[in-house]
């Protein structure tokens, strides 16, 4: 029964990720050492959809599938790429660009630490 319960509430979350556009969730771990210091372990996660405003270097609001669109902020260092790898610049990157975002929660932030071209504007 529990294991049913716990199918049941994964597959729930897994469909709820998937319509806000995130290709895999955040988690933290935190753990502490034998001489009491305190190490955090923070995952990646990634949202995918359409630039709709860009400031280089600041800031990003992408629409995604859910109701309301993404806010992000950028890390002091975001690297830029298309979708095979290249390296670009980030003047490549405007409004209605079709990207991916790596980020990391900070707070009630979400800080891009990567940003990936995967169409260029219609």
């Amino acid at each position: 029964m529990m294991k049913s319960f716990l199918s049941v509430a994964f597959a729930t979350a897994l469909m709820g990720a998937l319509a806000y556009g995130q290709a895999s969730t955040s988690s933290t771990t935190v753990a502490t050492d034998p001489s009491g210091a305190t190490k955090t372990t923070t995952t990646t996660t990634e949202s995918a959809g359409t630039v709709t405003e860009y400031t280089p270097g600041q800031t990003l609001i992408l629409k995604t599938e859910a109701a309301e669109p993404l806010h992000y902020k950028f890390s002091k260092t975001v690297t830029y790429v298309t979708a095979d790898g290249q390296v670009i610049e980030a003047s490549k990157i405007r409004k209605d660009s079709k990207v991916r975002v790596h980020y990391l929660k900070d707070g009630d932030d979400m800080v891009v630490d990567k940003v990936i071209v995967t169409k260029d504007r219609d």
